[in-house]
C-alpha cells in the first residue's frame, strides 16, 4: 500500500505538477508572441498530463518520449474512455506536427485562437489527472469504491462552468486560490477554463505567424549540416526528398524566407 501511494505521489509531483507549470509557461509565451516556445511548452504540458494519467492507472508508457500520438494510443488501455472534444484532438495534432521541433528543423505556422484551444485541451485532459480508483471508508463502517463516482463527476463537469471543476491539492488550484501568487495573473488572464470568476467570453489576440525552416529554404546544405549536428533520420530523409524536388524544378520552388 505504501509503495502504491508513493508511485501516485510520483505521478502527481513529477508529471501533473510540472505539467501545470508548463501550461502556465505556454500561456505566457503565447501572450508575448513566442510561438515556438508556446508550441513546445504546450506539448510538454499535455505530454506530462497524459503520462500522469497512464501512471495513475498503471499503464506502462516507457516508449512515449515526446510523442503525443503514442500517448493517446496508450490511453485506449485505460479502464475508461478519455472524453475530449474534436477541438482538442485537432489541437493535439497541431502540436504533434510542430511542437516537437525545438530547433526549427521544420517549418511551422500558427493560426487562430490557439491559446483558447490550449486552455480547453488542458481542462478536458487534466480532469482525469488524479487517482480515480480508490476505496472510501463510510461512517457506517462500510467501504465504498469511488471509481464510478469519480468518472460520473468528470462527465457531469461538462454541464457546469469549467471553473467549478477542481482537483483537490492541484497546483493550478493552489495558484488560483492565492491572490498574490506570482504565476496567478499568467494563469487566469483571459482564461475561460481556470479561475475564480465564471466567464462566458474572453478577449485574446488571435495569431497568424509562419516561419520556413532553413533546411526547407536551402536543402542543399543538408549533408554539410549533418557533419556538425544531429538530425533525426526521418527529418534528414524528408529534406533529401525535398532537395530532389527542388533540384528537378530548377532550384525554384516558389519558396520565400
Amino acid at each position: 500500500m505504501e509503495r502504491e501511494i508513493l508511485i501516485n505521489d510520483f505521478a502527481t509531483r513529477s508529471f501533473r505538477d510540472v505539467a501545470d507549470q508548463d501550461y502556465i509557461a505556454a500561456r505566457l509565451s503565447y501572450r508575448h508572441g513566442l510561438y515556438p516556445q508556446f508550441h513546445w511548452q504546450s506539448l510538454q504540458a499535455l505530454e506530462k498530463y497524459l503520462k500522469a494519467i497512464l501512471l495513475y492507472n498503471r499503464v506502462k508508457a516507457k516508449s512515449i518520449n515526446h510523442d503525443l500520438d503514442k500517448a493517446l494510443k496508450l490511453t485506449r488501455k485505460l479502464p475508461f474512455q478519455l472524453s475530449r472534444s474534436s477541438i482538442t484532438d485537432d489541437f493535439i495534432k497541431h502540436l504533434s506536427n510542430f511542437g516537437r521541433f525545438r530547433y526549427l528543423e521544420s517549418s511551422y505556422f500558427i493560426k487562430g485562437p490557439k491559446l483558447a484551444e490550449l486552455d480547453k485541451a488542458v481542462w478536458e485532459i487534466r480532469r482525469y489527472c488524479k487517482v480515480l480508483d480508490y476505496d472510501l471508508a463510510l461512517q457506517c463502517g462500510n467501504v465504498e469504491n469511488m471509481f464510478q463516482h469519480e468518472l460520473d463527476a468528470i462527465e457531469k463537469s461538462k454541464q457546469r462552468p469549467p471553473q467549478k471543476f477542481r482537483i483537490a491539492g492541484g497546483l493550478l488550484e493552489k495558484i488560483i486560490d492565492q491572490q498574490k501568487h506570482p504565476s496567478r495573473s499568467a494563469l487566469v488572464w483571459q482564461n475561460l477554463f481556470f479561475g475564480k470568476v465564471v466567464r462566458r467570453q474572453v478577449r485574446m489576440p488571435t495569431a497568424f505567424h509562419a516561419v520556413n525552416a532553413p533546411l526547407y529554404l536551402h536543402p542543399e546544405i543538408l549533408d554539410e549540416v549533418l557533419k556538425y549536428v544531429f538530425l533525426p533520420d526521418k527529418v534528414a530523409e524528408a529534406y533529401r526528398e525535398h532537395g530532389k524536388v527542388v533540384s528537378q524544378s530548377g532550384g525554384n520552388s516558389g519558396r520565400s524566407s
